[in-house]
């Protein structure tokens, strides 16, 4: 499966659903962005069995700023709806890669788990623990 065009229409519908979704957020003008965006759509061709979307942050700078993006290149990866990964910067080919294999490998009801867990500290107004060094 090539790589599909995300917008704001149709982002949040995308990222939700079950399985894999990798998103790309880019610009034209960004010189690592055209870099990566071969390495990504490569990826797509290996594995029909992810959704690989793209995000124009020019044309859809609602979306990258409600998603945070501060910095493009950046792959956020969403697995069954939860954002599972996101990393500033392009990425070679083998990092692509290992970043596939651990979102494949992650147990997703320890993920869920760990959801739901921040989710009731959240509305209960308790700050997270800050972990141990």
């Amino acid at each position: 499966m090539s790589t599909i065009t995300l917008t704001s229409e149709d982002f949040g519908q995308t990222v939700t659903k079950e399985g894999i979704t990798l998103v790309d957020f880019w610009a034209e003008w960004c010189g690592p962005c055209k870099q990566f965006g071969p390495i990504f759509e490569t990826a797509s061709e290996t594995h029909p069995d992810i959704t690989f979307g793209k995000v124009d942050t020019e044309a859809q700078q609602e979306l990258a700023g409600a998603a945070g993006i501060t910095s493009i290149p950046t792959l956020m990866a969403f697995r069954d709806g939860v954002l599972v990964f996101s990393q500033p910067g392009a990425l070679p080919a083998p990092a692509l890669e290992q970043v596939i294999e651990g979102v494949k490998n992650l147990d997703m009801v320890e993920v869920h788990k760990q959801v739901a867990e921040q989710q009731a500290a959240a509305e209960a107004g308790e700050v997270p623990a800050e972990p141990a060094n």
